[in-house]
């Protein structure tokens, strides 16, 4: 119970870190006209810390699709993690610039790197014209992939069961993504915790239970479906455990209202 504590506590500092990093990172980009609407994302605060600036990058990409790099200072250098889009090498984009840095290394999604400060301009200039100049539009607007498309009635503790069986899941073995149409929330609908969508929807025309949905992120969407708005829906098919009760739970990746 010692370990199991120290551990806890250890993970709550760790998401305060990447909360607070990612807040002010999301702020610096807010702030400046040109990187909101730049086709590439590089941050630098020497306030960060280390160990999260990866996940901040993967967090900069859920509000900003597009190649980002987020940096810190450690151990004397600049030190920062890249993360990229679909179909974009970035780490062919940091290999471009390599003649401003000390190290790098990773693979076609994900990248480390440093370099002296003096060089941060130079190699922040060179990374963006790279970025122009290979990207495409297409790459910039972000997609999911979607696996397959069921009902509500389709969804059982066998269906789960036999997609359990698929895992673990992870980059080359994703969890699959299905899509239902036609669904509505049961007017249980709220926000909650930040900006994060709870529903309970159903098929209004097949008969069917409902499902217990989060959408994370997607509290925008509320108003719509408060007004009870038909809307599809694309989804991971999860476990979700509350008060020693366990259920399958519907995670929303993205909704789209019906014309």
């Amino acid at each position: 119970m010692e370990i199991a504590r120290k551990i806890n506590t250890l993970n709550d500092e760790r998401k305060s870190l990447d909360l607070n990093a990612t807040t002010d990172a999301l702020r610096i980009i807010r702030e400046n006209e040109e990187m909101r609407k730049a086709n590439y994302t590089v941050v630098y605060s020497p306030e960060w810390h280390k160990g999260v600036i990866g996940i901040v990058a993967s967090r900069l990409i859920e509000t900003y699709y597009r190649p980002t790099i987020v940096l810190t200072y450690s151990n004397g250098l600049i030190t920062g993690s890249a993360r990229s889009v679909k179909d974009f090498d970035v780490y062919d984009a940091v290999d471009a610039c390599s003649e401003y840095l000390e190290h790098f290394g990773g693979h076609k999604y994900a990248a480390g790197l440093s370099l002296k400060e003096e060089n941060l301009e130079n190699f922040r200039n060179s990374f963006r014209d790279y970025v122009n100049e290979h990207i495409t539009q297409e790459q910039l607007v972000p997609e999911v992939e979607i696996d397959g498309e069921i009902i509500l009635r389709d969804i059982s503790s066998r269906f789960f069961r036999i997609l359990k069986q698929f895992s673990p899941f992870g980059p080359g073995n994703l969890s699959p993504v299905f899509t239902t149409n036609g669904l509505v929330d049961t007017g249980r609908a709220r926000v909650v915790g930040k900006n994060h969508l709870k529903l309970e929807v159903v098929h209004p025309d097949i008969s069917g239970f409902p499902f217990s949905a989060i959408a994370f992120q997607q509290g925008q969407h509320y108003e719509n479906i408060k007004e009870g708005k038909q809307f599809s829906a694309c989804y991971h098919i999860e476990e979700n455990e509350w008060n020693g009760v366990t259920s399958i739970q519907l995670n929303i990746k993205d909704l789209r209202f019906e014309e």
